[in-house]
């Protein structure tokens, strides 16, 4: 089966890492989060995917250029003009001569729903379009779909207050489409599947949607995306891959704290680390103390630093007794200078 992965977008929310890596090849625990989608995709039966690119499609050539990733054939379709989803979508499966039906995810998704069940639920309904959707316990920042028994989705409501929500299963970002559907999407024409597509279908009752309990995250924030590190490092996710060079230590504090260090991280002795990961490569000095926190590949942490519930972008120099708290997130290009302290911000040139 065949898919296709959007990637196109800038990731905003996640600067100022993204000015520097696309938002999909940032590491989750030694792995890009694009390998990690794909390595899902792949382990229900997908072995082809096309990449709809947009910003910055150099880095993913050149991170793969062999065409393949977590066992999936790829292929490329580079946006000229930003097309939103539903235009991006028949672009890249148009680039990829798809014919039959295929599934579409969104690439910052990280989530263990069954595709081949939703598969099976599309085909047995003989819908042009399905919608996965998850349960979770407050619906009201996410897009509700509300269905009837047969699970024909009978309308979208957008962030509702969650006493008025008409369930908690809401919009999980993966998607199985009938190739025709790609002829009510204009040809490089821009069309939103979820404000657009997906209300049309709707009312000619051609939309379904089917409901999971399963691990869901979109790791488009710096909040979510140092929660899927920290989920897959303690467990709360399971059957996830870890690096065969790197290495995961249980702490000795009594609630079983763990940090995760990449291959070729050198660690003095009297650094503490504590809930952490450390990506490969990286340096840390004397005295410095992580915890809660992520460290991206080749970072450079001088003496005395304190990283506690932030991000450290890869390559980025944080200088001596630099302090970080409250989910800052620095990058190669914020201004450091040493004992600058950080709560909860971020700067970049």
């Amino acid at each position: 089966m065949k898919a296709v992965v959007l990637v196109g977008g800038e990731g905003t929310r996640l600067r100022p890492l993204t000015l520097h890596t696309p938002k999909q090849l940032l590491r989750v625990v030694g792995f890009p989060m694009l390998e990690r989608v794909l390595g899902a995709l792949h382990s229900y039966g997908v072995d082809e995917a096309v990449l709809s690119l947009g910003y910055r499609p150099e880095a993913f050539l050149a991170a793969y250029p062999e065409g393949v990733a977590s066992g999936v054939r790829l292929r490329y379709a580079v946006e000229e003009q930003p097309l939103d989803t539903a235009g991006a979508i028949r672009f890249a499966a148009e680039a990829a001569g798809i014919d039959s039906t295929f599934v579409v995810v969104n690439g910052d998704i990280l989530t263990d729903l069954d595709v081949s069940e939703l598969v099976a639920f599309h085909a047995d309904h003989g819908a042009e379009a399905t919608i996965g959707l998850v349960r979770v316990d407050d619906p009201s920042n996410f897009g509700v779909v509300e269905v009837d028994a047969s699970g024909r989705a009978l309308r979208f409501v957008e962030k509702p207050k969650r006493e008025l929500a008409p369930s908690n299963d809401i919009n999980a970002g993966v998607y199985v489409l009938e190739p025709g559907i790609l002829d009510r999407i204009g040809y490089g024409e821009r069309m939103s599947i979820e404000r657009e597509l997906f209300p049309m279908l709707v009312e000619e009752g051609k939309l379904y949607a089917k409901s999971s309990r399963c691990y869901w995250l979109d790791a488009g924030t710096p909040r979510t995306y140092r929660r899927a590190a920290l989920d897959i490092l303690f467990g709360r996710r399971m059957r996830q891959l870890l690096p065969r060079d790197g290495t995961i230590v249980k702490g000795a504090s009594e609630d079983g704290s763990r940090y995760y260090i990449g291959r070729e991280a050198a660690l003095d002795r009297r650094a503490v680390l504590d809930a952490s990961v450390i990506e490969d490569g990286v340096e840390v000095g004397p005295g410095s103390v992580i915890k809660n926190s992520i460290v991206l590949e080749g970072a450079r942490i001088g003496p005395g630093v304190s990283i506690v519930d932030s991000i450290v972008g890869s390559g980025t120099v944080v200088p001596a007794n630099v302090s970080l708290s409250e989910l800052s997130v620095v990058a190669k290009s914020t201004e450091l200078e040493p004992g600058a302290a950080f709560v909860g911000s971020a700067r970049t040139r």
